[in-house]
């Protein structure tokens, strides 16, 4: 392993990261050992923390911008799938001794593009050796009326199930990246790969479901298995149709060409979409809540009182899948 030329720890926190936490007065520009930070009136914390490591959750040699980008973008989507608006971050840096200084100061760079898209600030945290590989932590805090955010547990039986964006392309996107997809156009690959490298949390969206949505959460594990912790939490199953899941023109494609690839694009993780349970009395109210920020929202399914999940294809023929959603371990 090639050692890359190393700026000092201190000078590499100086240089690159006090810069980006310029908008928290109690960050004290990463000079202390912690920050303080108060809520807005009338607001609560949410936390929320992912762990990215390399070969893992992203490839080794996808750009540093973008890997930082995809961190920071993780962790937005769940404090949007609580309702939250995003506020600051603490970011740990475990670095191999083949990350130079180019490559932190492109990392930066791609913090500080995401910093300015999404109103957040870095605000402390930590940075170290590894003899690898490359390993990233992140903790986002968002805010929140008191007592309104979103949760898992509340879905009841007849609500509908909805879903915002599209569905597969995470999970496609790295085959994309790989070069383990054939057969497409340049194209639908390159858009792929952007979709798995760049996750698009759905922050405005988030707040919007306060008050319509009974539960929520973003699909990081896959469609179903995502959805699975939604019924094991409300004590409910559901039935999903498959044609109505909203795909992307990429995946459409790909599906088009194989459709075994369905079970890949239903189970498969890192979509960063939201999954949420409406009173089916209100879903006439999604159009306009979808209008208001851009994404658009789908209906595919309901939760039923009986345990489960069950999907069918548009004849209405039961599908059956090796399995649910991406597990760790």
């Amino acid at each position: 392993m090639r050692e890359a030329p190393r700026i000092d720890e201190f000078a590499f926190i100086a240089r690159y990261l006090s810069p980006l936490a310029a908008g928290e007065a109690g960050a004290l520009g990463l000079a202390d050992d912690a920050a303080t930070l108060a809520p807005a009136p009338g607001c609560e914390f949410v936390l929320t923390k992912d762990a990215m490591v390399a070969g893992v959750h992203f490839l080794p040699d996808d750009p540093p911008g973008a890997i930082a980008r995809k961190l920071l973008r993780v962790n937005l989507s769940d404090l949007a799938a609580k309702g939250a608006r995003p506020r600051a971050y603490l970011l740990a840096l475990m670095l191999p001794p083949t990350i130079d200084e180019a490559w932190l100061a492109a990392f930066t760079r791609g913090l500080a593009a995401d910093q300015a898209a999404y109103g957040v600030t870095l605000i402390g945290g930590d940075t170290t050796a590894t003899p690898g590989p490359l390993a990233l932590s992140l903790t986002a805090i968002g805010e929140v009326a008191i007592g309104r955010a979103i949760r898992r547990p509340g879905a009841r039986a007849g609500d509908a199930i909805v879903v915002s964006g599209t569905i597969g392309d995470g999970a496609l996107g790295l085959l994309a990246a790989r070069g383990d997809l054939s057969g497409l156009s340049a194209a639908h690959l390159a858009e792929l790969t952007r979709r798995y490298r760049l996750p698009e949390p759905r922050t405005t969206l988030g707040p919007l479901l306060i008050g319509l949505a009974r539960a929520g959460l973003d699909v990081s594990d896959g469609l179903l298995g995502d959805l699975g912790h939604l019924c094991d939490t409300g004590g409910v199953g559901a039935a999903v149709a498959a044609d109505r899941v909203p795909l992307s023109p990429a995946v459409a494609a790909v599906l088009a060409a194989d459709p075994v690839r369905l079970e890949l694009v239903l189970t498969g993780g890192d979509d960063y979409e939201l999954l949420f349970a409406v009173p089916a009395e209100r879903t006439g109210e999604l159009a306009a809540v979808a209008a208001a920020c851009g994404v658009p929202l789908t209906p595919i399914g309901r939760f039923e009182a009986a345990p489960g999940i069950r999907v069918h294809d548009r004849a209405g023929r039961a599908l059956t899948f090796g399995r649910l959603g991406y597990t760790h371990f």
